[in-house]
């Protein structure tokens, strides 16, 4: 189990400094817990029996401005982005948190044991001393290090005195369990269950934050059922609640709430970021305020779902405080996911309507996000025909077109060069030059084309339309093979 994350250079060199200072020094926290599990450490926490100023005083560079006594080394030669600042706090002793949210008192100690039993989860409670760069000794006062092997998220001691000094810890829970795959242990849910409700002191800066690590874990979907079974979804979005047995037409195996979460799953499982996942819990969030039922056809419908689920997302991301940017690339995903229906209608018109409505830089987001719609339906196959056709004509809209504009010269500087004023003659001469290039792209330059142009102007009008002409159809040719490799690729008709 000690042969786990190989232990960069930067962080060895800063314990060796803490302890030739005369100071202990551990790895602790989540680095120490990731190590065992052979995961790459997504921080580096280091805590010594040093007070700040002492940590100051062995580094060139710091920035100390908290009253935990966290100290940030500033190390500007990595090219590790996560290297550059790495956290050294000392031991210390906590107060009540009387706001369940931060210790109304931090006191520095001398002992590792004091700041071991503050922590919240046995398997962020371990402690590694190193020597040479490997580990020498393991702290565990908690048997976190067995924990890690059950793959048990448990408190350190009573639960529902970690979850009272802050009750974020219970989301932390929560995402700990689906990040890592662990269980959470039946004490420790029962205090979730029961302490809840304390969810709604915590900022929803704070809450955001843990929800969207929750969303970009491999399990998603069981992280948003254990935060609804445990009742902290209550407090965080009560709007996906509201889905829960809302069934839906025959296209659908599953009710609304099911086909959120599969459809999270799914941009979970490709790898997909977190504006996708947003979307797809949210995309149909409105379907039960929606839910009509249509009397020519009995069928359930959801009409305008996609408009008021837009607005109603909002309002939600809005809530949390999530950056403009991700609410309204979100919002305007959910806006157009019900984009197009028969295949046999679509035109590129309404493709490129789509493509504006959703912007260049979002329609292949869209494209994926209609993946995880229709595998959150129950269907197992993710790019049928139908699919396959959308993402060949969206590519067919968005290719540049074969054109004039891609020659290095324009009719302006075709009458300078030949000399010779506006006439139908100029549109032969490009075409022809046209022809030329589509045969050998090196040619087109401005000085073979301008040389060209002037060669081409000596002859009748009617030889250069023939030459046109000629150019006019080897565009079309081209554009057509161009369009027919686009739906080969695709496999599409």
């Amino acid at each position: 189990m000690t042969k786990g994350h190989a232990i960069p250079q930067e962080i060895i060199q800063i314990i060796e400094a803490l302890e030739k200072g005369g100071f202990q020094a551990y790895l602790v926290g989540g680095c120490a817990r990731d190590i065992f599990l052979g995961r790459s450490p997504k921080d580096w926490d280091i805590t010594t029996n040093a007070k700040p100023d002492q940590i100051q005083s062995l580094f060139p560079k710091t920035v100390y401005e908290n009253i935990y006594g966290t100290v940030a080394v500033i190390n500007e030669t990595t090219e590790d982005p996560m290297l550059r600042n790495v956290e050294v706090t000392p031991y210390r002793l906590e107060s009540d948190y009387t706001d369940r949210r931060h210790p109304d008192s931090v006191k520095f100690s001398d002992k590792l044991e004091d700041d071991l039993q503050r922590r919240d989860f046995t398997v962020n409670a371990i402690a590694l001393s190193l020597s040479n760069g490997a580990i020498k000794d393991i702290v565990d006062m908690f048997a976190g290090f067995a924990d890690i092997k059950d793959k048990t998220i448990r408190t350190v001691g009573k639960p529902e005195d970690r979850f009272n000094e802050d009750a974020l810890r219970m989301m932390r829970a929560v995402r700990l369990s689906v990040e890592l795959g662990f269980t959470i242990e039946k004490d420790t849910r029962k205090a979730i269950q029961s302490l809840h409700t304390n969810i709604k002191n915590i900022s929803a800066e704070r809450v955001r934050d843990e929800f969207s690590k929750i969303l970009m874990s491999p399990n998603p979907k069981l992280g948003i059922e254990i935060l609804n079974e445990t009742g902290l979804l209550t407090y965080i979005v009560p709007e996906l609640q509201i889905a829960i047995g809302v069934g839906q037409n025959q296209a659908h195996a599953f009710d609304v709430w099911e086909h959120l979460l599969r459809s999270l799953q799914h941009a979970a499982d490709k790898g997909w970021d977190l504006d996708i996942r947003l979307s797809a819990l949210f995309h149909d969030i409105s379907k039960p305020k929606t839910k009509g039922l249509s009397r020519e056809t009995g069928i359930i419908t959801f009409y305008g779902h996609e408009v008021i689920g837009s607005r109603e997302t909002r309002k939600i991301l809005t809530r949390m405080k999530f950056p403009v940017k991700t609410i309204e690339k979100v919002t305007k995903l959910i806006r157009w996911h019900m984009f197009f229906s028969d295949t046999e209608q679509i035109t590129l018109s309404a493709v490129r309507r789509m493509i504006v409505n959703v912007g260049r830089e979002n329609i292949w987001e869209l494209m994926n996000l209609r993946i995880c719609d229709r595998i959150g339906t129950g269907r197992p196959k993710e790019d049928p025909y139908r699919l396959r056709k959308y993402h060949a004509m969206i590519e067919e809209a968005l290719r540049d077109p074969i054109s004039l504009a891609m020659l290095k010269i324009d009719g302006k500087r075709v009458m300078e060069v030949c000399n010779i004023p506006p006439s139908a003659k100029i549109g032969f001469i490009l075409h022809a030059l046209f022809n030329e290039v589509l045969d050998d792209p090196k040619l087109n330059t401005p000085e073979y084309l301008e040389n060209k142009a002037l060669e081409l102007s000596r002859e009748t009008e009617s030889e250069l339309k023939k030459l046109g002409e000629a150019g006019k159809e080897k565009k079309e040719e081209k554009d057509a093979e161009l369009i027919e490799e686009i739906k080969k690729k695709h496999r599409v008709s």
